[in-house]
């Protein structure tokens, strides 16, 4: 952490509004009917648990959480609320049959954004799956009905509109691909597998204006909201 303004290496604060890469600003997926999360890979029995049913296991808990982006933003003080995923992962421990093999775990969302996390990563205490922010039920572009929230990760990691879980043995790269770390933690600035993190600062503070352009104009096409 930095010292002088209590943030990770290389972020400064910033507001917290929808963001992502610009090819998935104009998905925002809306749910008709009741959701699904399918939990599949290397487990014994594959199946499907209603969102609901996920986020009603005990263990329910809201916590203060930041959110660090990538490319350099942190949104500070997020409230999100939510079921520990480590909770989630002991009642499909039962249900699946999880294999021991398993290393990873891939989140897909509804907009077919996807992410993997170690498994030791994903059963860290703070890793929620989320289905409120600030007190009230997540909006479609806040990633619901559920989504990852995993703080001591980069955005990249923190899947949207939760709708599969994937166990895994080996790495997948997911949407992110070449320009992810298999773990992207923050503490460690692992802003991608490739090249230091603070060489990525500069590079994705000059290309932020218009990612962040791109990604909002694909939003108002979709959802006829005015940019910011």
């Amino acid at each position: 952490m930095s010292v002088a303004s209590g943030l990770p290496p290389g972020q400064v604060p910033a507001g917290h509004r929808p963001f992502g890469l610009p090819r998935f600003g104009p998905v925002v997926p809306r749910v008709r009917g009741a959701a699904v999360v399918t939990v599949t890979g290397a487990v014994r029995n594959p199946g499907q648990f209603p969102a609901t049913e996920l986020a009603a296991l005990p263990g329910r808990t809201e916590r203060a959480a930041d959110l660090h982006c990538v490319t350099t933003w942190s949104a500070l003080g997020l409230a999100w609320g939510g079921v520990p995923f480590r909770d989630v992962h002991a009642y499909l421990t039962h249900e699946v049959r999880i294999g021991r093999a398993v290393r990873w775990v891939t989140f897909t969302g509804l907009d077919g954004y996807a992410s993997t996390l170690l498994l030791d990563d994903a059963l860290a205490p703070d890793v929620l799956l989320a289905d409120t922010l600030d007190g009230a039920p997540l909006a479609p572009g806040q990633g619901a009905p559920l989504r990852l929230v995993a703080p001591a990760h980069y955005g990249y990691k923190n899947v949207k509109h939760v709708c599969r879980i994937e166990y895994r043995t080996a790495y997948d790269a997911g949407s992110a691909g070449w320009k992810g770390h298999p773990r992207g933690r923050v503490a460690y600035e692992e802003r991608s597998r490739y090249l230091p993190g603070r060489v990525w600062r500069p590079l994705w503070r000059a290309l932020l204006p218009k990612s962040r352009a791109a990604y909002e104009s694909g939003r108002a096409r979709t959802t006829g909201e005015e940019r910011p």
